[in-house]
């Protein structure tokens, strides 16, 4: 079977500014890659999406080379689905790898005449609670962006160590009956993580997400945080697992760390047997980005998918998100034989 691969570079602007512990932004910007195999039948094509992270010492620009690069390999490839998938998996994690693992599982799935849930054996998505995210602003500004989501189930809460707790007693009065996620981004101490944690429950958060830089994780050994405490930044596959035991009490997976839905899909399943709760995550992109993790929805206890509503304009077929409820994958966008390509 004879395979081509494509990158394509695209700059989605966003509703506003986006602001975390480490930065701001107006714009995601996506890798795009299709996928194609020409068949005895037809030339099918499967596609995906990945956000380089500069956290990780990623670009577009480096990512579109690492997957240039795989692309120029496959010009001395002779081999089926399986055997590219192994090529694939032989990268280092990332969102090459990702925008590649996906893009091979929407092709699959076109080619078997199967959607990857099928391929993967999981149940069809329910709907389910995603958070939503408010920026970092001050006191004032997140309560009101907090109320201006209408009282949503469950609200992501970027903060630095400014003001943690005024912040969050600001947003909690604006949206009283919401749960909270807070997540820092590492931007925090232990000092700032002890501080704050009682306030913190009394306020309806429910979880913390890396509070500490990944490198001082060792701080958290010992210490009993009044609220769960999730692993990020810490966490990108299973090699990390055994090492958060005893630090963190859940794992955010996110397909830009895993390196792709194959690897996510078996993080997943380890860290459930471990003891971990699971948190899906995303970096902020369009729906084709969510779309591969969303099929794992019903293994976790916190879903944080809403990149979608963040951007300007979604891409077609994207997710139905109302009130944080959001509804399963369009078939129409990604991992079903019916998927279309709409660049």
């Amino acid at each position: 079977m004879i395979f081509h691969v494509e990158a394509y570079q695209q700059a989605l602007p966003l509703k506003s500014v986006f602001r975390i512990a480490r930065g701001a932004k107006t714009q995601a910007d996506v890798v795009v890659v299709t996928l194609t195999a020409d068949t005895d039948n037809a030339q099918l094509v499967g596609w995906a999406e990945s956000v380089p992270y500069g956290r990780y010492n990623e670009t577009v620009e480096s990512v579109k080379q690492e997957i240039n690069q795989f692309a120029q390999s496959l010009s001395a490839f002779d081999g089926d689905l399986a055997q590219l998938s192994d090529k694939i998996q032989a990268l280092p994690g990332g969102s090459a790898r990702n925008a590649l693992d996906c893009a091979w599982w929407d092709l699959k799935a076109k080619i078997e005449q199967k959607s990857v849930a099928d391929l993967l054996s999981l149940s069809t998505p329910s709907p389910c609670i995603t958070a939503q995210t408010l920026s970092i602003d001050t006191p004032e500004a997140m309560a009101a962006a907090a109320k201006a989501l209408g009282h949503p189930p469950l609200i992501k809460v970027k903060l630095d160590n400014q003001d943690i707790v005024p912040k969050m007693q600001a947003i909690h009065q604006a949206s009283p009956d919401s749960q909270f996620i807070v997540d820092a981004n590492e931007g925090w101490s232990i000092h700032d993580l002890k501080a704050c944690g009682d306030s913190l429950k009394a306020l309806n958060v429910i979880l913390i997400e890396q509070p500490l830089p990944a490198d001082k994780d060792a701080e958290l050994i010992d210490y009993s945080c009044p609220v769960p405490l999730c692993a990020d930044e810490s966490c990108h596959t299973r090699k990390e697992l055994t090492y958060l035991k005893g630090r963190y009490d859940a794992v955010n997976i996110k397909l830009d760390k895993t390196g792709g839905l194959t690897e996510a899909h078996a993080l997943a399943q380890e860290a459930q047997a471990m003891g971990f709760e699971i948190m899906l995550g995303c970096m902020v992109g369009s729906s084709l980005a969510m779309a591969p993790i969303s099929l794992l929805s019903d293994c976790a206890k916190f879903v944080d998918l809403d990149g979608p509503l963040l951007i300007k304009t979604d891409r077609e077929n994207g997710f139905d998100i109302e009130q944080g409820l959001m509804q399963p994958l369009n078939n129409a966008l990604w991992g079903s034989p019916n998927s279309q390509i709409i660049l």
